[in-house]
């Protein structure tokens, strides 16, 4: 079946269950689907904007009061949408990041935040992840003070993924941030695979901004996100525009200069909105996510040469797998290599894995049910005895 010309019907989350790393938080509410019709239109939601003639100000569809409701959902003062989560750090290196910063990431940051260093000048210094792939405060305090001997700079900012995206780890983000705080140096939390699916409360946490991603943890349409900060900080990085040109005299408002005047002008943030009440419940109901995820670990410990590369327990669903003593082995001497083990996935109706993967790989069980979660796990222990991979 195709959409349009060539373009193919996608059918992955009607006919499998996906557990990709990447797309888990991002399934849309029935809700969002009926607003992706009604807004599909560029410019959709600027029917009703009035003076001053900026997005947070639309009151009809309610999107001054749904940036307010924002701001609350992750204990922060002020929030903005923007095109995804790297725009959120775009936005904050371009206010604080001079030319020759050094500017604090960690071993484990998405490149998007080197990226959006770098277009400013500024120099990444990683803070050093630990054995156990865990960023402690110590190494953070360690780093900061080699970078102030080395530089005679303070940084002045430090990126920090409160979950990371290569082993899913949760990291101490409020033991970090009081560690930096004693240097002021402002802390910005990624919240990119957690905000929206678990629990987060940016002064709870002590830092300065918060970023999430609607398309990865918010049930929302590519490219959304959120960046929130602190009052103390709001002002700097949403500052207004000052310009006056010079041969026409035109000044330019209210418009926001790192938000580059307005953000998501369309679906994508009605989208958001419309999923935003499910998101707001569901991130109560984290434990028995993670509960699913414990099941679907649990089993493939019990495959001998499987090992679980991310923290056990489990405090996040996104799981890094090493297979190399189990399913790679299988898939040296298998016709299909290492096509079998994604096929015999297939086959039982679950989609995700990178196709070919049998070394190490991630997985992601957000928003399965239980009962989903005991057949995935099942199929692994399945797949596992079918080859031959000794199971206890």
């Amino acid at each position: 079946m195709k959409c349009a010309g060539d373009i193919d019907v996608r059918d992955v989350e009607e006919a499998y269950i996906n557990i990709d790393p990447i797309q888990a938080g991002g399934r849309l509410t029935p809700g969002a689907m009926k607003a992706l019709i009604a807004y599909c239109d560029g410019y959709s939601v600027c029917d009703n904007c009035r003076k001053p003639n900026r997005l947070d100000y639309i009151q009809k569809p309610p999107i001054d009061r749904f940036h307010r409701e924002l701001a609350e959902f992750v204990g922060m003062d002020a929030a903005r949408v923007v095109p995804g989560a790297r725009r959120g750090f775009q936005a904050v290196a371009d206010t604080y990041v001079e030319k020759g910063d050094p500017v604090l990431i960690t071993a484990l940051s998405h490149y998007t935040e080197v990226l959006a260093i770098e277009a400013r000048g500024g120099v990444p210094r990683e803070i050093p992840r630990s054995p156990g792939n865990i960023i402690t405060p110590d190494a953070a305090a360690d780093k900061i003070e080699a970078v102030v001997r080395e530089t005679g700079k303070t940084p002045p900012l430090l990126f920090l993924d409160h979950v990371d995206y290569s082993y899913g780890n949760l990291h101490p983000a409020r033991e970090i941030a009081r560690v930096a705080h004693q240097y002021d140096i402002p802390v910005l939390l990624n919240g990119a695979y957690t905000v929206g699916v678990m629990p987060v409360d940016g002064k709870d946490l002590g830092v300065d901004f918060v970023v999430g991603s609607g398309h990865k943890s918010m049930a929302a349409p590519a490219p959304s996100g959120v960046l929130a900060a602190r009052s103390e900080r709001a002002s700097e990085v949403f500052r207004t525009t000052t310009t006056r040109t010079d041969v026409t005299s035109r000044t330019f408002g209210i418009k926001e200069v790192e938000m580059m005047g307005c953000t998501l002008m369309g679906v994508t943030l009605v989208a958001m909105m419309a999923s935003f009440p499910a998101v707001k419940e569901r991130v109560g109901t984290w434990d028995a996510e993670l509960g699913n995820t414990g099941l679907v670990v649990d089993a493939l410990r019990r495959i001998s040469g499987t090992v679980i590369v991310s923290q056990y327990p489990r405090q996040h669903t996104l799981t890094r797998v090493d297979t190399t003593q189990s399913f790679d082995r299988v898939a040296a001497a298998h016709r299909k290599k290492g096509f079998f083990f994604t096929s015999a996935l297939k086959s039982r109706g679950i989609a995700g894995i990178i196709p070919g993967a049998t070394r190490v790989w991630k997985f992601n069980c957000y928003g399965i049910t239980r009962a989903q979660a005991e057949y995935v796990a099942e199929s692994f222990l399945a797949i596992a005895r079918e080859n031959g991979i000794p199971v206890s």
